[in-house]
């Protein structure tokens, strides 16, 4: 009896070893910051409808480099410029606004430079960015906001925080609304009745195709729905597959699926990579032609994160998708 249970032990590592990929284990980026941007992004959209743009990336003539934006939320009544601030602990505010966050469980201080200046940059970056392709945004369309969706997030007088800022208690306890215009969205068009509705969504379909053909951070959407913002550097593997991957380049791709294959129902030994050619007079790509190339599940992806600059190698098998900004 103990014998046979030994000998089953000893054939199973041996098929694991060969047939399968210990790399197909879910990579963890629990700790990542995009994840609190898709969160928030996707909670907006449930509560007040209309459509979030997430990570974009809008060029600063002033600086000759891009900003970074995390969420801007657009509905018919108006644009929400949204950062969001994943701080924890007890949150205090001083004078010249800089938050001092104070996490007693691990004895650590963090202090945060007055985050209502960098998101007014943003919005300021963006108008200009609208402006040069074309659109002039009503006083009041844009606004911004500071989300906070940490539930760790504290603070022993809320009342000291500018009105932008919604706290985590307040965040926790919004609701939908019916309104187009809300206490979310404040600032309302300079005209009435049917002129204004006309205005309104002839304003939001223009903001939908600049935003949606603006610069963005390239997004990885992996199989523990996780999903990462940052860049896209190369892929690692053997060279015949790397081969297949040649023409894999943002200028010529704009969207990447992985597609997982068995061998004898065992193990995801290859990998089908479809990918779909960059279509710039469309929204992204062109969901009619589909490439397709068979690699290792061993290879990998080379991936710079957004929040923390640092250099990630992921697993191909551990994605289900890759979008490339142009």
């Amino acid at each position: 009896m103990w014998m046979e249970i030994i000998f089953g032990l000893v054939i199973y590592r041996l098929v694991r070893r060969f047939f399968y990929d210990d790399n197909d284990k879910p990579v963890d980026f629990s700790f990542k910051g995009s994840n609190a941007l898709f969160a928030v992004a996707d909670r907006l959209q449930t509560l007040y409808g209309g459509k979030t743009y997430v990570g974009l990336r809008i060029p600063d003539p002033d600086t000759a480099s891009r900003q970074s934006v995390d969420i801007v939320h657009v509905t018919k009544g108006g644009a929400v410029v949204v950062s969001v601030v994943n701080a924890s602990g007890t949150v205090s505010i001083e004078g010249d606004g800089t938050w001092v966050c104070k996490d007693g469980s691990k004895h650590k201080t963090e202090r945060l430079q007055d985050p209502m200046v960098e998101v007014k940059r943003q919005v300021a970056v963006l108008e200009s960015y609208l402006e040069q392709r074309g659109v002039t945004l009503p006083d009041g369309y844009l606004s911004c906001k500071i989300v906070c969706p940490n539930p760790n997030f504290r603070t022993i007088h809320p009342d000291y925080f500018p009105p932008e800022v919604v706290t985590y208690e307040q965040w926790a306890l919004l609701k939908p609304e019916k309104k187009s215009i809300s206490g979310w969205i404040k600032g309302a068009l300079p005209l009435r009745g049917s002129d204004k509705n006309d205005m309104q969504e002839s304003i939001q379909q223009k903001l939908g195709f600049i935003l949606n053909t603006a610069p963005m951070w390239d997004r990885l959407e992996l199989n523990n729905n996780k999903r990462l913002l940052g860049e896209f550097v190369e892929f690692k593997g053997k060279n015949d597959d790397i081969m297949s991957l040649r023409n894999i380049k943002r200028s010529k791709v704009s969207r990447v699926m992985i597609q997982k294959t068995s061998m004898f129902g065992l193990a995801h030994s290859k990998l089908q990579v479809l990918y779909a050619p960059r279509d710039y007079r469309s929204e992204g790509f062109s969901g009619s032609e589909w490439n397709e190339e068979t690699v290792r599940s061993s290879t990998e992806v080379v991936f710079q994160l957004q929040e923390t600059a640092k250099v990630e190698k992921i697993k191909l098998s551990s994605i289900i998708s890759m979008s490339l900004s142009p």
